[in-house]
């Protein structure tokens, strides 16, 4: 049970790497301002989110939502988009 991993959204590493661009950090600053200690992040787990390689967890999806003031559903939902480019 809860063994299958859900498909990553098309959008979704799009919509992170458009965070980091629009607030103006590199892969290293944006590492500090999600601040995830129980989440071993660095600068190639960042590349693979971005790259829609691997999926985030829900912890670091809210943090990225929490960042720039957008719901969660913003980042997991294609049919959304962000209210910036």
């Amino acid at each position: 049970m809860g063994q299958n991993k859900r498909l990553i959204p098309a959008k979704q590493g799009r919509k992170l790497k458009a965070i980091r661009e629009h607030l103006g950090l590199t892969q290293e600053e944006l590492i500090k301002r999600l601040d995830c200690p129980s989440i071993p992040l660095h600068t190639g787990t960042i590349t693979y989110y971005e790259k829609n390689l691997r999926d985030p967890s829900s912890v670091v999806l809210l943090k990225y939502a929490r960042l720039v003031k957008v719901p969660v559903e913003a980042l997991i939902d294609d049919e959304l988009g962000l209210p910036f480019k």
